[in-house]
């Protein structure tokens, strides 16, 4: 990935962030935490990967991105915003009823959102619905999910990695956003799920390791998912939940908790001066 690309997808990213704490502190409600850990996945997605087009939401031939993890919305309404699919300015009405970006995606009235998600463990079988439905009808389209690791817990994941396989969808990606924490606490206390790459290994998946924050490998690990043939491709990016506000780095209390005003300065402060950092070195 050049330098200039990589400097723009790393300010994007930081933008999302930005905003996903903006909606989660003017709703007083929200999951925060794993927006944080996942807006680099779904920027490397949005703004290089994805042969997707904001005006044209519904094409039939474009990628499809089904969040699986749909409560961690507030990344995914704020790369979508930037992307071009609606108005940033919409994303104050985030978990307000005067607008429709609820706290869990919704396809019916939010463009850009593929697949209606927040039951964990469900939309990586959709996404394995589309997959298989693009074999059928011969598209070249690309599926994408996004799981958190806490997800893993769901059997129903597993029963929708034993599909993929067995339908040889190499159209499909799956992302894993290895945080380490879940509602309860750490993953390895709540329901140990390691090793994952040995378990979708087991279940016939073709399986990549990234540091989920940097952009150029997640892109590096895209590129070499494609060129698998045969089988689904999972990535399993290791990520901090929290990533980019320092007291909530690593922190599971900050999982699914809003900020309150004196929380809320602090983290704005530290995004603003990541993007003002950012947006400098490109000058």
């Amino acid at each position: 990935m050049e330098a200039k690309k990589l400097h723009e997808l790393t300010l994007t990213a930081a933008r999302v962030r930005s905003l996903a704490m903006d909606e989660v502190y003017t709703a007083a409600s929200g999951h925060i935490g794993g927006s944080l850990s996942v807006a680099d996945i779904l920027t490397v997605l949005y703004f290089d990967e994805m042969r997707v087009d904001p005006k044209a939401p519904k094409n039939p031939d474009r990628d499809r991105l089904v969040l699986s993890k749909g409560h961690t919305t507030p990344a995914l309404y704020a790369a979508l915003a930037l992307r071009g699919y609606f108005p940033v300015e919409q994303l104050k009405l985030f978990r307000s009823i005067e607008g429709h970006l609820s706290g869990h995606p919704d396809m019916v009235h939010v463009p850009g959102v593929d697949m209606s998600t927040g039951s964990l463990g469900q939309g990586i079988s959709a996404a394995v619905g589309m997959a298989l439905a693009g074999k059928i009808d011969g598209k070249d389209y690309r599926v994408y999910a996004v799981m958190g690791d806490g997800e893993i817990e769901e059997g129903q994941v597993w029963e929708a990695a034993m599909a993929a396989a067995k339908y040889h969808l190499d159209n499909l990606c799956a992302f894993v956003d290895v945080n380490g924490l879940q509602i309860d606490g750490r993953t390895d206390d709540v329901m140990p799920s390691e090793p994952l790459d040995k378990k979708f290994e087991a279940f016939n998946w073709n399986v990549l390791k990234v540091d989920g924050h940097d952009l150029a490998a997640i892109g590096e690990a895209l590129a070499e998912a494609r060129t698998c043939k045969g089988k689904p491709t999972v990535i399993l990016a290791r990520t901090v939940k929290g990533k980019g506000v320092s007291f909530m780095e690593n922190n599971a209390g900050w999982h699914g908790k809003a900020p309150g005003d004196e929380d809320y300065a602090k983290a704005h402060a530290e995004l603003v001066a990541a993007i003002e950092r950012l947006e400098q070195e490109g000058e």
